[in-house]
């Protein structure tokens, strides 16, 4: 992902979260500081899906739409922040290569797990990719920015 795309990504980011709006700066701090977690899927020169992931605090969750001046001390995570298709995309498995490619590249880099926050009743799907809810009270609240559906998950990545 190039800043040339974040238009394009937040496009992609309407349509797909609509309840969970994220502005350009967000997106923008996110590729700024972690540029090699960041991907654009592209059909004929359009952004039509995106995947965000950085280093963070494993059993914690950045707010939404919120800035990042820095990634956090001591990150022992990789973060899937997002992970998002057009619409007019979906069911088409082109989220599966992204999130393995996600997988291979988090081992590489040494990673112990990847962790996300499940929206838009994802549960199930981010469950066939590998993720294991974690009930934690601590999050309860932040968690519930997020929608009464979202759900914290984490897939570990044995070495």
């Amino acid at each position: 992902m190039e800043t040339r795309d974040l238009d394009g990504v937040v496009r992609v980011a309407a349509l797909a979260f609509p309840h969970h709006f994220e502005d350009r700066g967000c997106f923008a701090d996110r590729l700024a500081l972690h540029p090699q977690g960041c991907f654009a899927l592209e059909d004929a020169g359009e952004v039509v899906g995106y995947l965000i992931a950085y280093p963070w605090r494993l059993g914690s969750a950045p707010a939404l739409n919120t800035g990042l001046d820095a990634l956090p001390e001591g990150a022992d995570v990789l973060y899937l922040h997002d992970l998002a298709l057009d619409p007019r995309l979906r069911g088409r498995g082109l989220a599966r290569p992204a999130v393995e490619a996600l997988v291979r590249r988090a081992r590489e880099d040494g990673w112990p797990a990847i962790s996300l926050v499940a929206v838009n009743d994802a549960e199930g799907f981010w469950r066939r990719l590998g993720f294991e809810t974690v009930q934690d009270p601590r999050l309860a609240e932040k968690l519930a920015s997020y929608g009464e559906d979202a759900r914290y998950m984490v897939r570990r990545l044995p070495a």
